[in-house]
């Protein structure tokens, strides 16, 4: 099977069968979307959605939070991972949202890199869900499950992103990092990967691997 028949096989199934799914992060605007996405790193969503309900209603913009001591954001943090780095990302974040951009989330990659806490991966998060643009993002999730799909034999987050987008249609690419993610997330687990509830088997170019039959 050649990688580009995977793509179809696997990209049709999703779009078939998974064609409305999105983030799990709860937010209401850009500004919090970009702040759950900060503190969603290294980080389950189910975790950042306990703690952000209070953290948006105590810092409602990057206005408020931007003039927030650390000691003001530590507590509504603290139970994500390295909340002392997050709870400083966040106000610096704020403070060059309002000295740069006017208060407003950018919609470039590069712009968006240069807030304190985002990286690629967090700039392609913003820029696929609030500017529908046709990047896509690759995490812990998305990177196992296009190296065990066959979707890419890349040894970098960005050098799977280039593959991904490659082969994925522009109109689906925004899209497609959420049913990579939430694949990786309840089926193609790290550990013990549900492949007996997997629909992409036909396709899958380690299924063979891992369910080889044991020898007698």
């Amino acid at each position: 099977m050649t990688r580009k028949q995977r793509y179809e096989g696997i990209i049709g199934w999703f779009a078939e069968n998974k064609p409305a799914v999105q983030s799990e992060l709860h937010y209401k605007n850009p500004f919090q979307l970009l702040v759950a996405v900060i503190l969603s790193a290294q980080c389950t969503d189910k975790r950042v959605n306990m703690v952000t309900p209070a953290l948006f209603e105590r810092f409602p913009s990057a206005t408020k939070l931007a003039i927030a001591s650390f000691d003001d954001v530590y507590p509504y943090v603290k139970s994500v991972s390295y909340p002392n780095a997050k709870a400083r990302h966040l106000i610096s974040m704020a403070q060059m949202l309002l000295s740069d951009f006017g208060g407003e989330v950018p919609s470039d990659i590069d712009a968006l890199m240069t807030l304190p806490g985002v990286g690629r991966k967090t700039a392609n998060v913003i820029a696929s869900i609030v500017y529908d643009k046709p990047v896509i993002a690759v995490d812990t999730h998305v990177f196992r499950v296009a190296h065990r799909l066959g979707l890419s034999d890349g040894t970098t987050p960005r050098a799977v992103e280039l593959d991904l987008e490659r082969y994925i249609p522009v109109h689906q690419r925004a899209i497609a990092h959420h049913w990579l993610i939430l694949h990786g997330r309840y089926i193609c687990t790290a550990r013990n990967p549900k492949c007996g509830q997997c629909p992409l088997t036909v396709w899958c170019r380690e299924f063979p691997l891992l369910n080889k039959p044991a020898e007698g």
